[in-house]
């Protein structure tokens, strides 16, 4: 009721006085709240035809102009929409158009990546890419690998196939961002962290450690995961206590157990009396911890 009674007003201002762009504009507004769109164009373009005729302040015609904009986004002509609001920016370059243009942009670039999906397409490059990783051209396999993912950016394969060429290549950080998508789209496929382990045990058998640990809570009969852990066990082994005590302080398990309030309490009372460590260590969750701390070095025994 006051959506018609606000488009009545506007149009008895508008019989009074034809060629004040501000009641056109106003009746836009009002037309745009009750989700009639071509009246909202029709409306807006005669205001900016009146606005012109008047010499009115280009201010306005710049709002009606994004009016139009903003109502042929509502109906999904995205074309017409950055077309009127480019036109509404050579009268005034103001912020809200400018932001409203913006996010029109993003709706535009994110269509079209909507309709360049194709699963099937996508099967096909990343066949490609997989011949070109078997001859060892590991950068031409990327390029594939690039476009299955462009065309079907769900696949968590193809980021796997891609970080072990990165990882060919040692562009590691490249390697690790594309084993964390490929985890993310699929936490149960194995390879995503086996590839993601074989990044980290180069410099972060730690952390690599933990990620073969997962992998196997996957597969517990996966050889690789079984001697990709055996093999971080040996270099954290190899490895002086206090460098092992330091690779363990990211450990975010480590931290953890170390912040926890109880654990710490435990801790210095072990440290103090040999019986009460005795006590703690019956308890199975204080046990795993404690001997979690031991393995990294951050705690000594003996």
């Amino acid at each position: 009721v006051a959506i018609t009674a606000g488009i009545k007003h506007y149009d008895e201002a508008i019989a009074l006085d034809p060629t004040d762009i501000t009641f056109y504009n106003n009746k836009g507004a009002v037309n745009f709240e009750k989700g009639d769109y071509e009246g909202v164009i029709e409306v807006c373009l005669k205001a900016v035809d009146i606005g012109r005729d008047e010499g009115s302040d280009y201010k306005h015609i710049a709002k009606a102009l994004a009016r139009v904009g903003k109502a042929y986004m509502k109906l999904d002509d995205l074309d017409k929409s950055i077309y009127y609001y480019d036109k509404a920016i050579t009268e005034h370059r103001d912020p809200n158009i400018l932001n409203e243009r913006s996010q029109v942009l993003k709706m535009v670039k994110e269509k079209e990546k909507l309709a360049y999906i194709n699963p099937e397409k996508s099967q096909e490059e990343k066949a490609k890419g997989n011949d070109k990783f078997k001859q060892g051209k590991y950068a031409e396999a990327i390029e594939f690998y690039n476009e299955a993912i462009k065309r079907n950016p769900s696949d968590h394969v193809p980021f796997s196939n891609r970080a072990a060429c990165y990882t060919k290549l040692m562009e590691f950080g490249l390697a690790m961002q594309d084993c964390d998508k490929c985890i993310e789209l699929n936490p149960t496929f194995i390879k995503g962290y086996l590839r993601k382990a074989a990044v980290l045990k180069i410099d972060k058998p730690a952390e690599a450690k933990a990620v073969y640990e997962k992998a196997l809570e996957l597969d517990p009969t996966n050889a690789e995961a079984r001697q990709g852990l055996q093999h971080c066990a040996q270099s954290l082994r190899n490895l002086k206590p206090e460098d092992r005590a330091k690779l363990a302080m990211n450990d975010p398990e480590i931290q953890q157990i170390l912040q926890d309030p109880s654990m710490q309490v435990i801790l210095e009372q072990m440290q103090k009396d040999p019986a009460a460590a005795q006590e703690h260590l019956k308890n199975a969750a204080v046990r795993d911890k404690f001997m979690k701390l031991v393995e990294s070095g951050i705690v000594r025994v003996g």
